[in-house]
C-alpha cells in the first residue's frame, strides 16, 4: 500500500472530484425531482422516480460483494461497473432529447432503475478498492479534499445548471444538456482511475460461496453487536433521507419552481456539502467517525427546522445546513463500515449496509410521494423528525467508535 500511495491517492483524489462534480448534478436533491415533476406534475411521480432510482441500488450490493471478496484485484470490476453507469447518464440525456410525454417518462423510470443497479454495484467495488488502496488514517482527509474540489465545482455547476442550461433551454433542453455534461465530468474521472491506480494484491480473499449462503453470513456479520447497532441507526437515518428529494418541491410550492429557484436551491446545498467535507474529514481522522455521524445527524435535524419554521432566505439556509449534514453522514457510513471487523468481510458488510439502507430508500420514496398528493407534506416532516431522533439516539448510546475497540 505504501509503496505506490503518493500514485494511488492521486489518482483516486482526480477519480473522485470529476465523478463527484458530475454525479452530484445527478444525486443532489433539487434537479431530478424537478425533472420529474416537469414531465408529470404528480409528487407521487416523483416519489416514484426515486424509488426505482434507490430499488436498483438494493438489487446490486450483495451481488456485488459476492464478485470483489473472492477477487485479487477489483480494479476491472470497478471501471466496468463505473462504466455501465456512466452509460444510464448519457441514456437520460438522448432520451430527453429525443422522446416526450408517456415516452420519456417510462424510460426515464427504466434509466433509473438500471442506473441504481450500477450504483449500487460501483459503490461496493469503489469502497473496497478505496480500502486496499489508501490508509486507514488518510481516508477522511482524502475524501475531505475530494469533496471540496468535487464539491465546490459542482454547487457552481448546479447553479449555472439551473439558471442558464434550465432556465434558458440550452441545447434545445437544459435538463438534457446538464445530463450529458454530468456524462462527460463522470468519464474522465473513470479514465484517471483505469490508467493511474496501481492496485495490490488482496493480503486475504474469500473463497466463492453460493449465494444462497449469504443470508448466513449477514447474520455472522450482525453478531458484531456495534456493527449491529450502527446498521439499525442507519437504517432509521435513511428513512429521514427519504424526504430531501421532496424538499425541492415544498420550497417551490412556497417561492416557484423555476430554474433560478433550483440552480439557488442546488448551490446553497451542494457548497455546504463542499464546505462541510473539509471539517468531517479532518474530526473522522483525529477522533473517528462515530462523532461525524453524530454531528452529521445534528445538522439534518437543524436544516429540517428551518425548512419548516423559516421564510424566504431561511429555506436556503434550511439547504445548506442538510447538505452540511449529508455530507457527514455520507463520509461517517461510508468509511465506519469498513473499520466494523476483519478485513476479509468488508465487501459484505458494505454489501448489507447499502441493501438496508437501499431498502428503506427505494419504498420510502412510494409511500412519502403518495402520502403527500394525499395529505400535503406533514406525514414527511413528522417521520424525518422521529427517524432522525432515533437515529441519534442509538449511534449515541449504542455505537462505540470501532477505532477504540483496535487500541
Amino acid at each position: 500500500m505504501e509503496s505506490n500511495l503518493r500514485r494511488n491517492y492521486a489518482a483516486t483524489l482526480i477519480h473522485g472530484v470529476f465523478g463527484m462534480t458530475g454525479f452530484r448534478l445527478i444525486y443532489a436533491p433539487t434537479i431530478i425531482p424537478a425533472y420529474l415533476y416537469v414531465q408529470t406534475g404528480s409528487a407521487a411521480a416523483v416519489g416514484l422516480g426515486m424509488a426505482l432510482l434507490q430499488l436498483g441500488g438494493t438489487l446490486s450490493p450483495v451481488l456485488s460483494g459476492a464478485r470483489v471478496e473472492s477477487r485479487n484485484h477489483i480494479l476491472p470490476y470497478a471501471i466496468t461497473v463505473g462504466s455501465l453507469m456512466r452509460m444510464m447518464v448519457l441514456a437520460m440525456a438522448l432520451t430527453a432529447w429525443f422522446l416526450e410525454g408517456r415516452a420519456l417518462f417510462a424510460a426515464t423510470l427504466a434509466i433509473f432503475l438500471a442506473l441504481g443497479f450500477f450504483q449500487g454495484a460501483q459503490r461496493v467495488a469503489f469502497q473496497m478498492l478505496m480500502a486496499k488502496v489508501i490508509p486507514i488514517d488518510r481516508r477522511g482527509r482524502l475524501q475531505g479534499v475530494r469533496n471540496l474540489l468535487g464539491g465546490g465545482i459542482a454547487a457552481v455547476l448546479a447553479w449555472a445548471a439551473g439558471v442558464y442550461f434550465i432556465e434558458q433551454q440550452w441545447l434545445g433542453n437544459g435538463y438534457a444538456t446538464t445530463f450529458l455534461f454530468a456524462f462527460i465530468l463522470t468519464t474522465i474521472g473513470l479514465l484517471v482511475l483505469q490508467f493511474g491506480i496501481k492496485e495490490p494484491s488482496a493480503p486475504t480473499i474469500r473463497q466463492p460461496v453460493p449465494l444462497r449462503e449469504r443470508w448466513g453470513q449477514f447474520a455472522e456479520l450482525l453478531r458484531h453487536r456495534t456493527y449491529r447497532f450502527f446498521l439499525l441507526a442507519h437504517g432509521f437515518s435513511s428513512i429521514a433521507r427519504v424526504g430531501l428529494p421532496f424538499w425541492t418541491l415544498y420550497v417551490g410550492e412556497r417561492l416557484g419552481l423555476d430554474g433560478y429557484v433550483i440552480g439557488a436551491l442546488s448551490l446553497a446545498y451542494l457548497a455546504s456539502e463542499t464546505v462541510s467535507n473539509v471539517l468531517w474529514g479532518q474530526i473522522g481522522d483525529r477522533y473517528g467517525f462515530r462523532l461525524v455521524y453524530l454531528g452529521a445527524l445534528f445538522c439534518s435535524l437543524v436544516g429540517l427546522t428551518l425548512l419548516v419554521a423559516g421564510e424566504g432566505a431561511m429555506l436556503y439556509a434550511a439547504f445548506a445546513a442538510l447538505g452540511f449534514g449529508m455530507s457527514g453522514w455520507m463520509m461517517a457510513a461510508l468509511t465506519l463500515v469498513l473499520e466494523f471487523g476483519a478485513h476479509e468481510d468488508i465487501p459484505m458488510r458494505i454489501a448489507l449496509t447499502t441493501t438496508v439502507e437501499g431498502a428503506v430508500s427505494s419504498t420510502g420514496p412510494i409511500i412519502a410521494g403518495l402520502a403527500i398528493a394525499a395529505l400535503g407534506f406533514m406525514p414527511l416532516i413528522v417521520a424525518a423528525f422521529l427517524s432522525l431522533g432515533l437515529a441519534l439516539a442509538v449511534v449515541f448510546w449504542r455505537v462505540s467508535e470501532p477505532r477504540s475497540q483496535l487500541s
